[in-house]
């Protein structure tokens, strides 16, 4: 037997004719004795290589269909070697003695004399191939009706037996695409130098290597060469109307940019050619990362907005099922504001999540991120060191977003376990600078100076250039294509108003998205229209210094005057099944807080009102005495699920304004409108539901009077509102229509200004051991930067200094954050973390050379000071982000000039 074996796999020149019949008849009888089952499958020990005389005689005297497929010459040879692999997964055989299609294996088991088949084939042979592995390990995986389809034609001669290997390998090839792509250069090499030197064993080849000349295996093999062969230049001419074809798929990648090379900045930018992904495929991260890139490095509002655009209206017309998650990450939401859906996630965490991926140590990252001050950019660096043996899969833009979204859902006590993997295979499939945009996601600032009107006005513009719901490829592109610039420019501002517009009064980009793109930026106010349960953002009053502006302001409109009461903004709805939700003035959802006015409220509206939306101010109140108590007392009740039998700090619910009632908006009608159905819906209840406190005048000394009463009835002041000319409600607007007049008008600037604190000076003298001032800032929307203000050290007692020093000392940083903008001589001891923010009173403002604050704004170069500050209180209510603007700060300080000089020009009203 074992010469028998060793004949088999010498050169066929050594084997002598006289031989080759006594060995077939050795090996047909061995047929039949090495069969066994494996997997329900009959497969052979030994797989002997028949005599081509003998396989039709051997097929017609089979018994039954299993032994004409075990006597079937070549055919059936490849057939069970498609099955051996399940038996024998490690075989390795020269391609000189088998071919792809055609490999007879060896069985790792002895044969009937003892010799095992593998180490005596492996005697005489060198090593096989790597993608003869791969191909006869697949071949086990033909189904069994291609093998009879084989048996059929077995009877034909040899002119149809080419043919039907070459059908054989095609199928095995088709099938192990995948596979030989991952193959390395160097096994290619291997392969190519390996055909020369075995041409000597030509006969054994040539009987079993298929021909390569068949049609069929060419027309399969086609998309294989397309995704593993350069492209021919003839095929790279594809028109814009074949596009969706096969063949446009295949040769995508070549015609578009590669994604690190996006740039959206281009003037004229085309959304199809110069996107980095084809249509239908999905948006990848990298030409998100790449817009932020180029958003960050600029600082000019209408090219930022372009940039954006760009990319908008290449997902518009190529995937529009991922506009959404894009305008999320660029927002760097999770969902809806009231929602409430966060991460969850400490910056120690992070980093011990980034450790982990990038296989760094923690204390590295954490000194790293102390000197750059910024995580994003300590994340970038530590993915650049980093290597894998295997490529994780490029990460797409919705599936960035899909996996933050899961991280805001994960809750109990391993979701922080859970939380960290998700992360690790975030930083791990990052390239580029996706890693720094990642991790500032997961930190929650993004800080590119994107702010979300920006993203509304290029959504507008995107949708408006390139109008969505068109079949590709897209007829329009350019739609103010021919508009001079002026028009160009005044239809695009018409249209961002109308989507800014449809998001104040449905603020919520999961309904405004799917609208846009099926019904276009037209037809949004007729379907996005206010509806009780989502929070819309709420109307603002401007400040002013005195009655005489008031009066000034308003000049022959009739006006009111009402309490400005102190306490918190509270946005009631009533949904028509009954429920009440309650919401702050930055959309958070505050039902939970006051479990005692949800119960209140059925009890005091009309019979006849089914659904509505309220504007109020919910105050703390003394039910003994029955007075308003100051807002400090407010913040001490407990903000989440609140227990309604452990409340200690009763309320008062003022109501001074109606948005909504029975399915129909109220924002368009006047104040007076407005008012008296809110009064004819409601019924006042002492204590618990009041209408505000109001007076219509237009005489300065009973202004001036009832100014005075508000003051002793613990109110800070008034709100002066037109009633009939210009009275509407304007949803997210900081309105001249709206004035405050506070009672501490006479002493110097007309309102007070909410600052972070952003550094401390340590104290002198008896402040000695704690901090004695420290450096404020406001914030400016635009460039998402804290800009110093002024120093403060006044208003303090021993004590507030004591607790502020404690507070303050976890907030420590050793250097400015990168989004800090400062004069030199300003720099404090200590930098701190942008996080509280403070009430402050000043007595004026002046062009300072050494503070940033609205720099640009009022002198070119110079910013903003308050002179003489005083500490108020903590604003525990209130964000950094939320802390007053610079535009604010300029507004102010052009107020304080027009005073003095006498000048009536203000600026236009603009969403906040």
């Amino acid at each position: 037997m074992q010469s028998n074996i060793r004949s088999f796999f010498q050169p066929l020149a050594r084997i002598k004719p006289e031989k080759e019949k006594a060995e077939d008849n050795h090996l047909e009888d061995v047929l039949t004795s090495q069969k066994k089952l494996v997997n329900g499958s009959e497969v052979y020990e030994d797989f002997p290589v028949n005599s081509a005389s003998k396989k039709a005689a051997k097929v017609l005297n089979s018994d039954d269909e299993e032994d004409s497929v075990e006597l079937d010459g070549k055919d059936t040879q490849a057939d069970d070697s498609k099955l051996e692999p399940d038996c024998v997964p490690e075989q390795k055989i020269s391609e000189e003695s088998i071919s792809p299609s055609t490999s007879p294996t060896t069985s790792s088991s002895p044969t009937s004399s003892g010799i095992p088949r593998r180490k005596t084939a492996r005697k005489q042979l060198p090593k096989r191939k790597p993608e003869e592995d791969v191909n006869s390990h697949n071949n086990s995986h033909e189904s069994r009706s291609t093998k009879r389809w084989k048996e059929d034609h077995s009877r034909d001669d040899s002119k149809d037996e080419n043919g039907e290997k070459s059908m054989e390998v095609e199928e095995v090839k088709s099938e192990n695409a995948k596979l030989v792509e991952h193959k390395t250069d160097r096994n290619v090499k291997e392969e190519e130098t390996s055909d020369s030197p075995k041409s000597s064993s030509k006969p054994i080849s040539s009987f079993f290597a298929p021909k390569k000349s068949s049609v069929k295996t060419e027309k399969k093999q086609a998309p294989i060469v397309s995704e593993n062969m350069p492209v021919p230049k003839d095929l790279n001419k594809v028109s814009n109307h074949e596009s969706n074809s096969m063949a446009d798929n295949f040769l995508k990648p070549s015609l578009t940019p590669e994604p690190p090379e996006y740039n959206p900045t281009k003037s004229s930018y085309h959304p199809v050619h110069d996107a980095c992904w084809g249509p239908g495929q999905k948006v990848p991260y990298m030409a998100v990362a790449r817009s932020f890139e180029y958003i960050e490095e600029e600082s000019a509002r209408l090219k930022i907005i372009e940039t954006l655009s760009n990319l908008f209206r290449s997902v518009i017309v190529l995937s529009p099922q991922d506009l959404l998650p894009c305008v999320y990450l660029c927002l760097n939401r999770l969902g809806p504001a009231y929602e409430g859906l966060e991460l969850g996630i400490g910056k120690t965490i992070l980093m011990k999540a980034l450790a982990q991926a990038t296989g760094r140590q923690l204390d590295q990252i954490k000194a790293e991120a102390a000197e750059k001050g910024d995580l994003g950019l300590v994340a970038e660096n530590s993915r650049t060191t980093q290597g894998t043996v295997f490529a994780p899969p490029k990460l797409g833009a919705a599936a960035v977003f899909g996996k933050l979204q899961a991280i805001g859902h994960m809750a109990g006590s391993s979701s922080m376990n859970k939380k960290i993997d998700i992360i690790k295979s975030l930083f791990v499939a990052c390239r580029h600078s996706e890693a720094r945009y990642v991790a500032r996601s997961l930190e929650g600032k993004l800080r590119i100076g994107l702010a979300e009107q920006s993203v509304l006005s290029a959504l507008a513009q995107a949708a408006s250039l390139t109008p969505p719901g068109q079949k590709f490829p897209p007829d329009v592109l350019d739609a103010a294509k021919g508009k001079s610039v002026e028009t160009r420019k005044a239809w695009l501002d018409e249209r961002a108003l109308i989507v800014k517009q449809a998001f104040c009064e449905l603020p919520n980009y999961d309904i405004i998205i799917p609208v846009l793109l099926e019904h276009g930026v037209e037809s949004l106010p007729q379907h996005c229209k206010i509806t009780p349960g989502i929070p819309l953002k709420p109307m603002l009053a401007h400040p002013t210094k005195g009655i005489g502006e008031v009066l000034k302001r308003f000049e022959e409109a009739a006006f009111t005057c009402e309490y400005k009461y102190d306490g918190e903004r509270a946005q009631i709805h009533i949904l028509e099944n009954g429920e009440v939700h309650i919401y702050s003035r930055n959309q958070e959802n505050n039902t939970t807080k006051y479990p005692d006015i949800v119960t209140r409220i059925p009890k005091v509206k009309n019979s006849t009102v089914k659904s509505c939306i309220l504007d109020a101010e919910a105050v703390a109140w003394d039910p003994v005495s029955k007075q308003i108590l100051p807002f400090q007392v407010l913040t001490t009740r407990k903000r989440k699920d609140v227990d309604a039998a452990e409340i200690r700090v009763q309320v008062c619910v003022y109501a001074f304004d109606m948005l909504y009632l029975n399915g129909m908006s109220l924002v368009q009608k006047p104040l007076s409108q407005r008012r008296t159905l809110l009064h004819n819906s409601f019924t006042e209840v002492e204590g618990q539901f009041l209408f505000a406190t109001s007076m219509d005048t237009s005489n300065t000394d009973e202004i001036a009077e009832f100014l005075e009463r508000s003051i002793k009835d613990s109110c800070e002041g008034l709100m002066v509102k037109t009633l009939e000319v210009d009275a509407t409600y304007e949803i997210a607007k900081r309105s001249h229509n709206w004035l405050k007049l506070k009672k501490d008008y006479l002493e110097g600037v007309g309102d007070t200004l909410d600052l972070v604190v952003i550094g401390a000076y340590l104290g002198k003298g008896k402040r000695a051991g704690t901090y004695g001032g420290f450096l404020l800032a406001c914030y400016d929307e635009e460039s998402e930067e804290f800009q110093s203000i002024c120093k403060i050290g006044t208003g303090f007692t021993d004590e507030d200094l004591e607790k502020l020093h404690l507070s303050l000392k976890d907030c420590v940083t050793p250097q400015p954050r990168p989004y800090y903008r400062w004069g030199g001589t300003a720099e404090p001891d200590h930098w701190l973390e942008a996080q509280y923010v403070w009430e402050v009173k000043c007595a004026d403002l002046s062009i300072s050379p050494i503070h940033r604050a609205a720099s640009g704004l009022v002198d070119e170069e110079k910013g903003i000071s308050l002179r003489f500050p005083r500490f108020l209180r903590i604003r525990d209510d209130k964000k950094p982000e939320e802390a007053t603007s610079s535009a604010q700060v300029a507004e102010l300080y052009r107020k304080q000039q027009q005073i003095q000089n006498q000048v009536s020009l203000e600026k236009d009203d603009d969403f906040y």
